[in-house]
């Protein structure tokens, strides 16, 4: 437990006082409400200490165990959209991509709804979270699937109104949250482990990538239908 907290605290305490010293140092601007600040460090290191403890507690572990009885279902196609299931469900509760939507509803005075995005967003997220499981079902190079998603994002890109373009990358990003990257990650690896003739390190990661790919392209077809 100690040594959790101390690494919490080696994350933390280089930025945070590296900032307060660039400011008295270097700004020569005094700190406004110094024992908030402090209050304030010490609830994010505690808050920190905590997500880390919970995620290598909770979510990792599940994420591997479901992972890997997901052979158990007997069919690749019931697990292929299993993982669209879990990947959509997850993005729903992702708070990153909570955080974006409200912005983007408010800077668009409503006219792209916070549900709408988040909704849309999970879509893609799911599908290439499905992509993802496929791939290493079918023992597919990373490469094949990648490199067609990113030709059609760019493809995408020049065609979609200009104003979805950065909400659909920036979407992308939000899903490589707290709640998402443990468990989609952790599920590959899992699924990896038992597929005979499937290497963990090759087969197991990339499906944040996709996912993140999935998101965009799901955004940027959205904006392309809505007109946004």
């Amino acid at each position: 437990m100690l040594k959790d907290l101390l690494y919490a605290f080696r994350i933390l305490s280089p930025i945070v006082f590296g900032l307060v010293l660039f400011q008295i140092l270097i700004l020569r601007s005094p700190l406004q409400k110094p024992y908030t600040l402090l209050g304030g460090y010490l609830l994010t290191l505690v808050g920190l200490f905590m997500f880390l403890k919970g995620i290598s507690l909770c979510l990792i572990p599940i994420g591997e165990s479901v992972g890997s009885n997901l052979p158990a279902l007997g069919s690749r196609v019931l697990i292929i959209g299993v993982g669209f299931l879990l990947g959509y469900l997850s993005t729903l509760a992702e708070p990153a991509l909570q955080a974006l939507a409200m912005e983007v509803e408010e800077v668009s005075i409503g006219a792209l709804p916070k549900s709408t995005l988040v909704h849309a967003v999970a879509v893609g997220f799911g599908v290439g979270m499905s992509l993802g499981i496929a791939k290493i079902l079918f023992r597919i190079s990373s490469a094949k699937i990648i490199i067609p998603l990113l030709l059609v994002s760019l493809v995408l890109t020049y065609f979609a109104p200009a104003g979805i373009v950065g909400i659909a990358f920036d979407s992308a990003s939000a899903t490589t949250g707290p709640i998402n990257i443990p468990i989609s990650m952790a599920i590959g690896i899992g699924l990896s482990k038992v597929i005979v003739g499937s290497d963990p390190l090759l087969n197991g990661f990339g499906l944040v990538g996709l996912t993140s790919l999935g998101s965009a392209i799901s955004v940027l077809v959205m904006g392309m239908f809505s007109g946004i």
